[in-house]
């Protein structure tokens, strides 16, 4: 299956962050037959691994989540419903549609007052969250009937290519990502590794990490790679903060990322003739990277980045080519992992 008919099923799962399930139910369909073996663990957590046969084999753990930004109900005023954000920036909600994940999902739209009834000083300042509501076209019994609180809701939006290059649609953040350890796998099939290669579409990565932090601390990685989004460059994003789109993958460079980690990915690169970008991250990266290198005794990490234009908005955007670099490096690195490559 190509990688845009792939990706196209994962984002079109409604899974915000600890409702997980349906995009690991798509995306453990599409790993199994890649893995040795596939299990969810009690968080939801999807996991894989090829293991390379060899006695006493060191572990290499590729992490990209599944979870995307969303809302949750909170209550309802006559059929109308009020919401708290996961993740989501209140700017990017008015006038947006969105899905309930009822049962069955209910289509809404997310409402505020309009300009007409605003003072002139109200009409400059971002709504808040509890001053917008979904409207799904119920009345209050039967909104209730139908909609439990805490039900969730994620942006509904259409899976578009724009131009020639370009693929747009929700949950690319981090769905794409996932795309490309599929790839990666794919990549490797028919290679010999030295390490059992463990392949993880975590969960509860937009409210903490929680998930991944489960998982590292279960298998004992080695080594593991943080893979998720950056933000792309725009005509808005200041040109030293964001990275270029079809520049290549951008590999992190700061303190949650291991030396040894960056040197062999920066290697790996210019031999195999992959573009590539480093990203400066002075302190926390905003990945999972962040809470897997302190699991256990501590983990050698590394964090690559896709660029991706409009992080958390339904119309988040990727270039087709970063994605295939992205497996490109990443496959080139696990292959050629050998016993004296695991320290500064």
């Amino acid at each position: 299956m190509e990688t845009e008919q792939r990706l196209k099923r994962l984002c079109a799962a409604g899974a915000p962050s600890g409702f997980e399930g349906p995009a690991v139910a798509e995306a453990r369909t599409l790993l199994e037959p890649l893995m040795d073996e596939v299990w969810v663990d009690r968080l939801g957590n999807l996991v894989g691994v090829r293991r390379c046969g060899k006695p006493g084999a060191k572990k290499l753990l590729l992490d990209a989540h599944l979870d995307e930004v969303g809302l949750t109900v909170t209550g309802m005023e006559q059929g109308f419903l009020r919401f708290a954000a996961i993740g989501v920036d209140a700017r990017m909600l008015p006038d947006r549609e969105v899905t309930v994940l009822a049962d069955p999902p209910l289509r809404g739209v997310v409402a505020c007052l309009p300009p007409h009834v605003l003072s002139a000083e109200d009409r400059e300042k971002a709504p808040k969250v509890e001053e917008m509501f979904i409207d799904v076209g119920l009345g209050q019994e039967e909104a209730e009937r139908r909609i439990p609180l805490g039900t969730p809701v994620v942006y509904r939006s259409s899976f578009l290519r724009l131009g020639e290059r370009q693929l747009c649609s929700k949950a690319m953040d981090d769905r794409v990502c996932f795309e490309a350890l599929l790839r990666t796998a794919e990549l490797l099939r028919d290679k010999p590794l030295n390490v059992d290669l463990y392949v993880l579409g975590s969960t509860r990565e937009e409210v903490g990490g929680m998930g991944a932090r489960v998982v590292t601390q279960a298998i004992g990685p080695d080594c593991c790679v943080a893979v998720d989004v950056t933000f792309g460059r725009a005509p808005d994003t200041p040109k030293d903060e964001a990275m270029v789109m079809g520049g290549g993958p951008a590999v992190g460079i700061g303190p949650n990322c291991t030396r040894w980690m960056v040197r062999r990915l920066l290697d790996g690169a210019e031999k195999g003739n992959i573009p590539v970008q480093k990203e400066v991250m002075e302190g926390s990266s905003g990945t999972n990277g962040w809470t897997m290198q302190i699991c256990r005794e501590g983990v050698a990490t590394a964090v690559v980045c896709i660029p991706l234009k409009y992080m958390h908005t339904p119309v988040e955007t990727v270039e087709k080519a970063d994605i295939e670099d992205t497996a490109r490096l990443l496959a080139a690195f696990a292959a050629g992992l050998g016993e004296g490559d695991w320290h500064d």
